[in-house]
C-alpha cells in the first residue's frame, strides 16, 4: 500500500508542493519553532504549524517519502548540550539534510557531502552551547522510520518519543578525540551572536562550566 494513502487529500496537496528537500526546509523555516515537551507526528506538525528539532526532523523524513527517498533520521550527539535530529536523503551519490532548529546555522545543508561523516563535521563550527564551547561530539547511524510504520508514526496522534529512544541506541560514531576535545578554541562573540540570531530562549540549553551532560 502506498504511504500516499494515508494522508488526508489536504495533507497530500501540501505534501505533493513541497516537491524537492530545499521547499520541505522552505516549509520548515516558515513554522515557529516550539519549546513543548512533546513529540509531534508529521500529521500534527501539519495541523499545528509548529515543531522542534525532532519534530522537524521526522516530518521532513516523511516528506521525502512523499516524494521517494527513504525516511532516515541521523542524530547529532553533543555534550554539554541539546542532542540535534536531522532528515538525510541523497542526490546524485551525495549527502545532504534537512532541519528545523533553534539555531541559525543548525539547518539545511546541500546534498554535497561525500559521506555522513563529512555532513555531520558540516554542522560543527556552527554547534555551540551558552557558553560558547563546541559541543558536537558524534552522529549516528541513519535510522530508517520504516521500522515504526506498524506505530503509524507519519499519522499517529500519540507522541512519537519511541522514535528519539530508539535513535539514542542506534550506534554513534565520535567525531573527536580527547585530545583534540582540550585544544578546541571557544567561538568567536560574531559567531557566539550570528548563532543565536531569533533564538527563542525558552527553548534553550544552559550549560554548565565544565559540564557534561
Amino acid at each position: 500500500m502506498s504511504s500516499h494513502t494515508l494522508w488526508t487529500d489536504e495533507e497530500q496537496a501540501l505534501l505533493a508542493s513541497l516537491n524537492t528537500p530545499a521547499r520541505v526546509q522552505d516549509f520548515l523555516d516558515s513554522i515557529p519553532y516550539t519549546t513543548d515537551h512533546q513529540t509531534r507526528s508529521p500529521r500534527r506538525v501539519l495541523r499545528d504549524r509548529c515543531a522542534h528539532c525532532t519534530e522537524g526532523a521526522i516530518f521532513a523524513a516523511a516528506a521525502l517519502r512523499f516524494h521517494g527517498h527513504p525516511p532516515l533520521v541521523v542524530d547529532l550527539r553533543a555534550e554539554n548540550d541539546d542532542d540535534h535530529v536531522i532528515a538525510v536523503y541523497r542526490w546524485r551519490g551525495c549527502w545532504g539534510a534537512v532541519a528545523k532548529s533553534n539555531f541559525v546555522g543548525l539547518r539545511y545543508r546541500e546534498p554535497i557531502f561525500r559521506n555522513l561523516r563529512e555532513l555531520a563535521l558540516s554542522y560543527f563550527e556552527e554547534y555551540f552551547n551558552t557558553l560558547g564551547e563546541k559541543t558536537l561530539r558524534a552522529y549516528s547511524r541513519p535510522l530508517d522510520l520504516t521500522v515504526f510504520d506498524g506505530m503509524h508514526w507519519m499519522t499517529t496522534e500519540q507522541d512519537l518519543e519511541f522514535v528519539g529512544a530508539r535513535l539514542d541506541r542506534v550506534r554513534h560514531y565520535p567525531l573527536l578525540d580527547e585530545e583534540a576535545i582540550r585544544n578546541l578554541r571557544p567561538v568567536d562573540k560574531r559567531m557566539y551572536d550570528a548563532g543565536f540570531l531569533g533564538t527563542d530562549m525558552a527553548g534553550v540549553y544552559i550549560a554548565a562550566p565544565g559540564g557534561r551532560k
